[in-house]
């Protein structure tokens, strides 16, 4: 059994909040680098290269590339040979958190309660932590910030089997198309097949942090990628929503099996930022 002080929790958390709001994944630089290329319209391509100016600038001046750095999403993969001691797990990715958020000068966006008194937690905390035991002896976390505008325009579908592949195709692109400039295209959509009500629409989170552009295992979901990557660029949405080729970067799936009278479907989509980094302990 190896053992995992959590101060060493809380310190690497707050370090990956900071820096997430703060650097775009290379893989998504890259990414924006070949829609600039490819994107017709010239509005469309300016827009792209101020998104480019925008990262390099907020990455060479230690700032969040978007004024928005979200609610804190924790993804933890607890080796199920590791031991924490010196406090709780939870209060260490809280406490991380709260450092991150308020060394990293970052906006707070949490309220303490939905409906009767928003009122501002003040530390970005609770975070929002989806915790999975994996075999082995080390912890791999992944901080998420998820802003506001783009997680407004999630949706969930609890389709039935007959509505087949077709069925999800029509739902992920409706939703897309209603989101419109909504959540700050290009965007990252994220997409959640079966499971349960619940399980899909983490299903669609967690696609969110795979690597830009990466494809699903399974070549079956690996295609229908591709294929509502090309309709979704079809809609004309474009960069920010002036119109253009390029509404989305790119189209992660993931799946679980689900009930055979059901079909969920869940989506969840980020800007073209996605801020998101992993660490290893």
């Amino acid at each position: 059994m190896r053992e995992i002080d959590v101060s060493e929790i809380a310190r690497v958390v707050k370090r990956l909040c900071i820096s997430a709001n703060c650097n775009l994944p290379a893989e998504n630089l890259q990414r924006i680098e070949e829609a600039t290329d490819q994107e017709e319209s010239p509005v469309g391509r300016e827009v792209l290269q101020k998104i480019l100016a925008n990262h390099r600038m907020a990455a060479r001046g230690g700032i969040p590339a978007c004024q928005d750095t979200g609610v804190a999403v924790i993804f933890l993969e607890v080796g199920q040979d590791v031991h924490f001691v010196g406090g709780g797990l939870t209060e260490a990715v809280n406490e991380g958190v709260r450092l991150g958020y308020q060394e990293g000068y970052l906006r707070k966006s949490l309220v303490s309660d939905p409906l009767f008194e928003r009122k501002n937690t003040g530390d970005n905390t609770p975070a929002m932590i989806h915790t999975e035991i994996v075999p082995g002896r080390e912890v791999r976390i992944t901080v998420a910030p998820k802003g506001g505008g783009a997680e407004n325009m999630s949706a969930v579908a609890m389709l039935t089997p007959a509505a087949g592949v077709d069925g999800v195709k029509r739902f992920v692109v409706d939703q897309v198309r209603r989101a419109g400039p909504n959540p700050c295209p290009p965007i990252v959509v994220g997409v959640g097949i079966g499971g349960t009500f619940d399980m899909v629409t983490l299903l669609a989170k967690r696609a969110l942090v795979r690597p830009m552009g990466s494809h699903n295992p399974d070549p079956a979901y690996a295609a229908l990628e591709d294929e509502l990557l090309v309709e979704i660029n079809k809609l004309g949405i474009g960069p920010q929503g002036l119109g253009g080729r390029i509404t989305a970067l790119a189209v992660h799936i993931e799946a679980l099996p689900c009930h055979i009278a059901s079909l969920p479907v869940a989506v969840n989509i980020n800007c073209h930022v996605s801020p998101h980094e992993t660490a290893v302990i």
